[in-house]
């Protein structure tokens, strides 16, 4: 069974649409050791929601994890992982933040409570609610 994630970027440094265009990418960056955590937990097969911070804070599109984890390539910390991931579909709407803090489905969600996390699990009924909410 996949595990489910959203994955928070700002769209002016790497947006949903630049994944689109790439092809798939390599998720980097992230040194929160509570983000990492997370990372190295994920596996090939799970499944992404890509949030926009900044001015957009919405849930864009649905992305596939395609590998494990494995260390940044590009730096000499064994403490960085990254994962490889590719786009699947972008929402009919964007989520934003206000609908999901107005939604109780997501109170206990880290992407509420915890807001500067770049990487949060999702449960399987928040990932529901969230492709519900972004299909209407």
């Amino acid at each position: 069974m996949p595990n489910f994630w959203v994955l928070k970027t700002e769209p002016t440094a790497y947006s949903y649409d630049d994944l689109v265009t790439d092809g798939g990418t390599y998720w980097d960056g992230v040194r929160n050791p509570v983000a990492l955590k997370h990372m190295r937990t994920m596996r090939k097969g799970d499944q992404a929601l890509i949030y926009h911070t900044g001015k957009e804070k919405s849930a864009i599109g649905v992305a596939r994890i395609t590998s494990n984890p494995y260390p940044d390539p590009a730096k000499k910390d064994d403490k960085l992982v990254v994962f490889d991931l590719k786009a699947v579909k972008k929402l009919k709407r964007p989520v934003t933040l206000a609908q999901i803090k107005a939604d109780p489905t997501f109170k206990d969600m880290a992407l509420v409570r915890q807001g500067r996390l770049s990487v949060v699990p999702a449960t399987k009924r928040q990932w529901d609610k969230l492709l519900k909410m972004g299909s209407r």
